[in-house]
């Protein structure tokens, strides 16, 4: 039996895609949430098998955060994203917590289903429609959102830990300086990462030089 918990948060579409899964007999749906907090608040209940297939779009969480956060409960869950959009930068974010498979909502019947096979058999599977050979090195590491400000974005210790990072200080040194764990300043590193869309080192300090917090 495939388990599934599904999240998101439009009503009908999430009764919709339930009673749809629930016509195949190896499908189970064992819970839906209309937010990223409902999942996080069961997560920890959840079978080991489980599959996750989370809506891009939620009213109350990113979806980098929320990955975030299900990959400090559960490391190894899997997920699968069922979304609209279809920008290839936008998955990179995605694909660096290690999600199973992105799937289009325009996409037949038969493809998310054919996705849930692959996924729970351990295999990954995303969208015909999505050309994952589009992106680049350059295009990982691209700064997506310029327009916000730091200080609507991070808060004063992930700042701290920022401007460490980009003076190349290790996380060790970094836990040091400003009496932490190393473990906690690795997460704060993970958080930042996520909070400003990016996907390695190199891409905080380009962020960092663009935005002015360091010469």
């Amino acid at each position: 039996m495939i388990n599934i918990f599904i999240v998101d948060d439009h009503e009908l579409y999430l009764e919709g895609i339930t009673l749809l899964l629930g016509r195949y007999e190896d499908i189970s749906v064992v819970g839906t949430s209309g937010t990223g907090k409902g999942l996080l608040d069961k997560l920890n209940n959840l079978p080991d098998n489980v599959i996750l297939l989370l809506d891009v779009q939620l009213p109350d969480t990113e979806p980098e955060e929320l990955l975030m956060g299900i990959r400090e409960q559960r490391p190894s869950i899997r997920v699968i994203f069922l979304t609209l959009m279809r920008g290839t930068r936008f998955l990179h974010k995605l694909m660096k917590f290690d999600i199973q498979g992105y799937i289009l909502k325009s996409a037949p019947v038969e493809e998310l289903i054919d996705a849930l096979h692959i996924v729970d058999e351990g295999g990954t599977s995303f969208s015909k429609d999505v050309d994952l050979q589009t992106r680049t090195e350059d295009a990982r590491n691209t700064i997506t959102i310029d327009s916000r400000k730091v200080d609507d974005i991070l808060t004063r210790r992930e700042k701290e830990v920022l401007e460490y990072v980009c003076k190349e200080f290790s996380n060790s040194e970094i836990a040091a300086k400003l009496f932490l764990s190393v473990g906690t300043v690795e997460t704060h590193r993970k958080r930042i990462i996520a909070k400003l869309g990016v996907n390695n080192t190199v891409g905080l300090v380009k962020y960092a030089l663009r935005n002015g917090l360091i010469d």
